[in-house]
């Protein structure tokens, strides 16, 4: 980016790429990284007043009546209200009137699918087209979630912590939604992979006696509650609930391709290594959430410490453990059993010659597009650690973007 002042010096080539991505206040990765306005600082805090977002003032656009539980805490609340008062009426109402019908409520919020020859002590589950209901009454319960975490309790918070302008406090609290959910979701991952044959990280095991049809219940139910906070993320950036960031079709797509790994990888039954997959994505999420936290607080010492933290987490958990998962894919699937490599519906194998690079190629752009933040977030540590420059004066400019606009421009 062009300094304020001076003639802007123009640089070629991927680096003046990676550097523009490294200074851009509105990348979702790198963006919240950059300085804020420190605490007590004798730079004034501008007013409220409405986002900027590349030249054109942003309000949160109105919504259709249909999609109103998205935006509003009480319509999602009374939406995930009516399964379960449903459901309390026909328990108390059926052993009257049915008293052999099973209650067709309960799909909505409790995982369906149970092999009947499963035994009491290790209860198995099957997919079901009640999947479906499963994961949209999910997807309402997650915008109910956010909501709450972002503004009930984030916000308060941001505001302690003297953060003023409104774009810092919704950046805060989206924040800390990821925080929350990457926590909770990795310390569940890690719950499920110990009941695995896959602990810790046997590669082996993703192939050996596939398909893994028959799942545990708590492996179902995290898969389809992973795949309904993609989903509601997706529609957060499709319904523009959330600041447009200038990188917002990289996120869409990158959504979408979630969505179809998690979704293939559900329907084709590889679901152990989509909790290791998922366990290697969601754990340094946590570590990265909880840095941008920090700098957006200003706890210059914390924050420091948390993101050199965040590097060597990042670095096991995306790198190394997501290479291991690479080379599992490479050389280990021919332990697959041979009656499973044949595509066969019928049996729930799907193991063809070509479904290998199906796998292994997601995962390796997946691991060039890890690289390629690596390397951004190592040009940050460095210039955190040697230079120490944490203070600068774009941060007062960073959330409503038109200063950035204009630079951008005159580069």
């Amino acid at each position: 980016m062009a300094p304020k002042h001076g003639k802007p010096r123009h640089r070629n080539g991927s680096l003046s790429v990676a550097t523009g991505i490294e200074n851009d206040p509105s990348h979702h990765l790198t963006g919240p990284f950059l300085p804020q306005t420190p605490l007590g600082s004798l730079t004034p805090e501008r007013s409220a007043s409405p986002v900027i977002a590349n030249g054109r003032i942003w309000n949160v656009p109105a919504v259709s009546p249909w999609l109103r539980w998205a935006v509003k805490p009480k319509s999602a609340f009374k939406l995930l209200l009516v399964p379960l008062v449903l459901y309390v009426n026909w328990e108390l109402l059926s052993p009257y009137l049915a008293p052999d019908a099973q209650n067709p409520f309960g799909a909505f919020f409790l995982i369906s699918g149970r092999i009947p020859t499963s035994t009491p002590d290790d209860p198995r589950y099957a997919k079901t087209y009640q999947d479906l209901v499963f994961l949209a009454y999910n997807i309402i319960f997650f915008s109910l979630f956010r909501q709450l975490i972002t503004v009930t309790l984030c916000r308060p918070i941001a505001k302690y912590f003297g953060i003023k302008r409104e774009a810092k406090i919704d950046r805060f609290g989206e924040q800390g939604y990821a925080l929350v959910y990457f926590m909770l979701s990795g310390a569940w991952g890690y719950r499920i992979m110990t009941q695995l044959p896959t602990d810790w990280y046997r590669t082996e095991h993703f192939w050996l006696e596939y398909p893994h049809w028959d799942m545990k219940p708590e492996l179902k139910c995290y898969y389809l509650m992973q795949m309904a906070y993609w989903c509601q993320q997706l529609l957060v950036l499709l319904l523009g609930l959330e600041k447009p960031r200038k990188d917002y079709t990289e996120l869409v797509a990158h959504h979408l391709v979630t969505l179809w790994l998690v979704g293939w990888s559900y329907m084709l039954n590889f679901t152990l290594i989509g909790n290791a997959v998922f366990m290697s994505m969601d754990i340094p999420d946590t570590f990265l959430a909880f840095s941008k936290m920090l700098n957006y607080i200003q706890w210059e010492r914390a924050k420091v410490y948390a993101f050199i933290t965040f590097i060597f987490v990042w670095s096991y958990f995306r790198h190394y453990l997501n290479l291991r998962i690479l080379w599992s894919v490479w050389y280990e699937l021919d332990l697959a059993p041979d009656y499973a490599k044949v595509w066969n519906s019928a049996e729930g194998v799907y193991i063809p010659e070509w479904i290998p690079l199906q796998i292994f190629i997601p995962l390796a752009l997946l691991q060039l597009l890890n690289l390629f933040w690596y390397y951004l977030m190592m040009r940050i540590l460095v210039r955190t650690i040697v230079t120490r420059e944490t203070d600068d004066d774009r941060s007062d400019d960073e959330d409503d973007g038109e200063e950035d606009e204009a630079d951008e421009k005159e580069d």
